[in-house]
């Protein structure tokens, strides 16, 4: 699906075989998390190895995270709710009303991206107290967060659009589209942070510069000739009888992540309670290895979603059911496959962002904690993604709130409470919270997702 014309990818939606047609929509969106990965991680990795400094600037980089998962949290809100929405009317036949919610989505995303720049400018330096800066930390979080916040706009522009060229079965183009910024940051971290002595401010600029030039891509895409929606001047302006039901629909992702932010405050000024810098570097390492292998996870549920949305508007149950099996399976032999290498080799994982013997001594026995459940984690991705392309947007904010807000984040707090070692008690939160989210998610579903398919057969007859 390269730019072929809209019949073409209406007829693949439809007709093709789900697995075969799974891989090839997954594969691209797979390579291009993937990618997005290195986004995340690569600063990490050439801060945490600078001399004398690497722990510091690892730690303080951390810290900036909440900062990251609200920018991201609100790009979610606007565009995973917008992407499905247009892909369900698309599936219906009705490619203006796509285009309609694909314009009114481009314009919030630019709004947001100006209104939360000035916001971390202003109250920036407040936060990163609240999150759990100490005097060493706050001289490398203090000037990373600036400047990645200053890029909010590129950042949303890279993100969001780009779930609305996969939404429409472009997944190459989408891999392509955050291909191009991964390359340029990994060229420019090195060149920044050693060459020109910029430190944690040069693996900020690099990461902005690098979305931007994803920004600009994505969008050229989406104003250029082999896009099947395109962005058009007259469409821009926001409709908000079709935003109110994207809004609605993107409000599961958005507490996932805003969620995460203050899950990641809760972690932090937890740890450096208990056990200090050394902790929340351990905390850092830990969040970083589980985005390795849940942001490739989210790449095999964006691969499905546009023939879960397509055919969903389409009335064809069979083809929802069955993509949706195909994507649990393949979901859970990824997480089940990640879990046993962090759980034999996590010093492995570990050396990838630092040496330094206090924090692999923390780090190994917090690592295996943190992700001792995390191979039953498919199950609950797979619930999610696919209430999300539905459109079912309670049933997507149940999920999303029991695991983080219901349960691990009151977690971190309690359990410390019942445990010697607090500095473990604040790590066992998180599988705690996962297993009985994930026990959750199933039972929901079955109580949802049942229901939904037999409404689309009775439609059918």
């Amino acid at each position: 699906m390269n730019g072929k014309p809209n019949s073409d990818v209406s007829q693949q939606l439809a007709a093709a075989p789900v697995g075969k047609l799974l891989l090839k929509l997954a594969v691209p969106t797979v390579v291009a998390q993937l990618v997005n990965l290195l986004y995340n991680i690569v600063d990490r990795i050439y801060l945490g190895h600078m001399p004398d400094v690497g722990l510091a600037a690892l730690t303080g980089v951390g810290l900036c995270f909440p900062v990251i998962y609200l920018i991201a949290a609100f790009t979610m809100l606007i565009a995973q709710g917008g992407a499905p929405r247009a892909a369900i009317a698309m599936g219906e036949g009705d490619n203006d009303r796509a285009e309609r919610i694909m314009g009114s989505c481009f314009t919030c995303l630019v709004v947001t991206a100006l209104v939360l720049t000035a916001l971390f400018w202003a109250f920036g330096e407040r936060l990163l107290w609240i999150f759990g800066c100490s005097e060493d930390t706050i001289l490398y979080a203090l000037p990373y967060m600036r400047i990645y916040s200053s890029g909010s706009l590129f950042v949303m522009m890279a993100l969001g659009m780009n779930l609305f060229v996969t939404t429409q079965g472009f997944t190459t183009v989408s891999m392509r589209t955050v291909l191009i910024g991964a390359v340029c940051n990994i060229i420019l971290d090195p060149v920044f942070i050693y060459a020109m002595h910029m430190g944690v401010r040069g693996a900020a600029l690099a990461t902005v510069i690098s979305q931007a030039v994803s920004g600009i891509w994505v969008v050229k895409f989406l104003t250029g000739e082999k896009t099947t929606l395109r962005l058009r001047r007259g469409r821009l302006r926001p409709d908000w009888k079709l935003m109110a039901p994207v809004l609605a629909l993107g409000i599961s992702p958005f507490v996932m992540q805003s969620t995460e932010a203050l899950l990641n405050i809760s972690f932090n000024s937890s740890l450096q309670r208990y056990g200090g810098d050394i902790a929340v570097g351990a905390m850092t390492v830990a969040s970083t290895v589980l985005q390795m292998v849940w942001i490739p996870s989210q790449g095999l549920g964006q691969g499905a979603q546009p023939i879960i949305s397509y055919n969903y508007g389409a009335r064809n149950a069979k083809r929802v059911k069955e993509a949706f099996w195909t994507l649990l399976k393949v979901s859970c032999v990824l997480m089940g496959t990640f879990w046993l290498l962090v759980q034999l080799f996590p010093r492995v994982f570990i050396r990838i962002f630092n040496n330094d013997p206090d924090l692999m001594e923390t780090a190994v026995w917090t690592l295996r904690v943190y992700t001792a459940v995390l191979g039953l984690f498919g199950i609950q991705m797979s619930v999610q993604q696919t209430f999300m392309a539905i459109g079912k947007a309670k049933a997507s904010l149940f999920i999303a709130c029991l695991r983080k807000v219901i349960l691990l984040i009151p977690l971190i707090f309690i359990l410390p409470n019942f445990f010697e070692n607090k500095v473990f008690a604040v790590f066992l939160a998180e599988p705690v919270s996962d297993f009985i989210s994930v026990t959750a998610s199933a039972i929901t579903f079955f109580f949802v997702f049942r229901p939904a398919m037999a409404a689309l057969d009775k439609e059918k007859e």
